[in-house]
């Protein structure tokens, strides 16, 4: 019974009933046969043989597919026949982080109306369940492929839902998430070895990686929800090779004491994904929101000001694009319970970038220069839209046009460091700022602080502006 067992090919969970399959790359099918076994797979018109490896490991590649909203019956030939029923091909993405990813659309705003209305057969969702760690990469683990209805999106991911129901409605293509979350977890273990080593700033790091991933060949290696790369060991390698077009990401607040330091986990954590998933794959993650009291101390830099500025230098990373949330936090929750339009402003990233719709604004204002001129400094900006605004967010509700509103949460200082609130005026697309205490101003800070309560710039598509200061005081 054991070899009978052992010769019958077998599949990653990830390939399974009622996925879908990337369109437009070449799509791995890949799982375990017999050592020399042939296995034979065939979809869509295409058929592909191989045979498993000394290992018993076997992988075919499907020419690239085009988008297909019909089930079709994938199957799979060996010493048995395995047939995947329902399989749709269209635009997959996975969606990862800690807790405010993993906050389910049962616990954030509207939960009976949004899953009483999420009858998408369009959208195919998978949830690698459990926290599971691992010292060394792993081929396989948990989860299943379901059809979004009511009952399966319950507890799915409010972010990743949010944005998969955005690009189906835009792109009118099937469109498949990949939730893997754990809620209270740093960065660090979310990062690939190889991801570590490409960034020589964490090399002590991947050092200690590859050390318990060599020794746990040979002995047993402890490790836990915070040791580098174990979660990814667990709970990303098994989903490789899968094609996938991107990813978001919502994490930081485990590592919100960081600064600089976390730009160069980024940075190893976008490689790493890319070398596993695809080398161009587009990248989209979230901004910490305003949370705890606030401070009105102008200089700011307090709580999570410079992992912020972390995330936004991270946009030097090629095709990246960040969620700006600092209007729509709660001062007393972690989880603040919008995640609609979370999703919504990632999905504009990837409809902006990755899917090139152009006339889409991304993105909120984002700092790109600024020039004194006398008493002034004048600040210019990326992604203005179609002009900047004075702007006020309340609750899931559009953001409103202040008329003759006044900008807060602008500081300006001179060479003595001394930090005052500027008056700050829009002057076409650019924040002109000034303040009677400072004659001579060379720096400016924007919502640089923990929460920034009452920051106000927004684009006329209703995108706040991210937080960002020029100097490096």
């Amino acid at each position: 019974m054991a070899a009978m067992a052992h010769a019958e090919v077998t599949l990653p969970n990830v390939i399974g009933e009622s996925m879908v399959l990337q369109q437009g790359m070449p799509a791995p099918i890949w799982g375990w046969a017999e050592a020399g076994e042939e296995v034979i797979v065939s979809f869509a018109g295409q058929t592909k043989t191989t045979k498993a490896g000394d290992d018993g490991r076997w992988q075919v590649k499907l020419d690239p597919l085009k988008a297909n909203a019909k089930g079709q019956t994938l199957t799979i030939k060996g010493s048995n026949t395995i047939e995947l029923k329902d399989v749709l091909i269209g635009e997959v993405w996975i969606c990862s982080g800690q807790s405010n990813m993993e906050w389910s659309v049962r616990q954030s705003a509207n939960p009976q109306e949004e899953i009483d209305a999420a009858n998408h057969p369009n959208i195919r969702l998978f949830n690698v369940p459990g926290h599971t760690v691992a010292p060394a990469p792993q081929e396989k683990g948990a989860g299943s492929w379901q059809v979004c209805q009511p009952k399966s999106v319950t507890n799915f991911s409010a972010v990743g839902y949010y944005f998969g129901r955005r690009l189906q409605k835009d792109l009118d293509t099937p469109i498949g998430l990949v939730g893997s979350n754990w809620g209270g977890t740093r960065i660090e273990p979310w990062c690939s070895l190889e991801g570590l080593q490409s960034v020589p700033e964490l090399e002590d790091i991947a050092a200690g990686v590859k050390e318990r991933a060599e020794k746990s060949k040979t002995e047993n290696v402890k490790v836990g929800g915070g040791t580098p790369s174990a979660i990814f060991n667990s709970m990303v390698s098994p989903l490789a090779p899968f094609a996938m077009r991107g990813a978001i990401w919502y994490q930081g607040e485990s590592n919100g004491n960081e600064g600089e330091s976390y730009y160069h986990k980024k940075k190893a954590l976008v490689q790493g994904w890319r070398n596993l998933f695809n080398e161009d794959l587009g990248f989209y993650w979230v901004q910490l929101a305003d949370f705890r009291q606030p401070n009105d101390n102008p200089a700011g830099g307090d709580g999570w000001a410079k992992i912020r500025e972390a995330q936004r230098k991270a946009l030097e990373i090629d095709h990246t694009g960040m969620a700006v949330i600092i209007d729509i936090g709660q001062a007393n929750d972690i989880h603040p319970k919008n995640k609609q339009d979370v999703g919504d402003r990632l999905a504009r990233w990837a409809l902006h970038q990755t899917y090139e719709k152009t006339s889409i604004v991304p993105a909120g204002p984002l700092y790109k220069s600024h020039k004194v001129e006398g008493e002034t400094i004048r600040v210019s900006f990326d992604h203005v839209g179609s002009g900047l605004m004075v702007g006020k967010k309340e609750g899931l509700k559009p953001t409103e046009e202040v008329k003759d509103g006044t900008l807060k949460r602008f500081a300006i200082a001179g060479e003595d460091k001394n930090w005052v609130w500027a008056d700050a005026k829009i002057d076409g697309n650019e924040v002109v700022l000034s303040s009677p205490e400072v004659k001579a101003p060379v720096a400016v800070r924007y919502a640089f602080t923990m929460n920034p309560a009452g920051a106000n710039l927004y684009n006329k598509e209703g995108i706040p502006a991210s937080p960002f200061r020029t100097d490096d005081w």
